[in-house]
């Protein structure tokens, strides 16, 4: 994907999404867009695919439900993925070897009494992110909403731990994880219900430029009809980007909710849809 993509683009590609996302029926043409973005043609095209390593026309394309159906993954496709990669075992994402480690029940309980969080905000490709990692590995990836405290999340999340601002540290794993040719290994500490991890591991097995329905990682978990449990579990992942909830839709193609915003969303398929194209 197209990593050396400058994280500045973000706030002019997110208004360009927006608005085709919003005007997709019409089809609109890149000189509209251009109007609405107050650019030439040319800076737009190049700003655009700089950013996203797709065309602005590519990428309306990838807007229709056709395209969403196309690049959809049923349970069998799920399970022979999972079963490649062993749902138990290690992941592949974006080329990164990821290595999932769950809290003990105590620990999850604890609050994160006795763990020390490092924690700092980056700039990625898609905004401002808060990185946090423990001795054990990254447990937190969110992006920050204007005007948001950094670690109020973190603190909601872990009462008991103690936070230290230590951007030095986390820089390597925002690097790792956004702008890296040949990313390190990255180890993932999670908290979360036996069902959620269940569900968070899945997750990692949907390749990049791939998508989802809910309905099918149920059905590839073994629970046809936990659909909304499965939904539920999605929206509760604490790593954006690092665990892929981006890349699940509904049944029919159309998007569905994001905790980080829907736009975000599409333009994080948009930056993988590039990649691997």
């Amino acid at each position: 994907m197209p990593a050396t993509a400058p994280a500045t683009d973000y706030s002019r590609v997110a208004d360009a999404i927006h608005w085709l996302r919003t005007h997709r029926h019409a089809q609109p043409t890149l000189a509209e867009l251009a109007r609405h973005m107050q650019l030439s043609e040319a800076h737009l095209q190049r700003l655009f695919t700089r950013w996203a390593g797709i065309s602005p026309k590519r990428f309306l394309q990838s807007l229709t439900l056709a395209s969403a159906r196309e690049r959809l993954l049923g349970p069998a496709d799920l399970l022979s993925i999972s079963g490649d990669l062993g749902l138990s075992g290690p992941g592949r994402l974006h080329d990164l070897f990821v290595t999932f480690e769950a809290m003990s029940p105590g620990e999850a309980r604890s609050g994160g009494a006795g763990q020390v969080l490092h924690w700092g905000v980056h700039a990625t490709p898609f905004g401002e992110a808060l990185v946090a990692t423990s001795a054990r590995g990254v447990c937190a990836l969110h992006f920050l909403a204007e005007g948001e405290a950094p670690t109020a999340r973190l603190q909601n999340d872990w009462p008991n731990a103690r936070l230290e601002h230590r951007p030095d540290t986390t820089t390597a794993t925002a690097s790792a994880l956004f702008h890296a040719a040949r990313p390190a290994p990255l180890a993932l500490w999670l908290k979360g219900s036996n069902f959620q991890l269940q569900v968070w591991r899945a997750l990692l097995a949907i390749p990049a430029g791939r998508l989802t329905s809910y309905g099918a990682l149920a059905s590839a978990l073994g629970r046809p009809s936990a659909a909304r449990a499965v939904g539920h579990a999605v929206a509760a992942n604490p790593l954006a980007v690092v665990i892929p909830c981006h890349r699940i839709i509904r049944a029919s193609g159309l998007p569905s909710a994001y905790r980080w915003g829907e736009a975000r969303k599409a333009a994080i398929q948009a930056w993988e849809l590039g990649g691997a194209g």
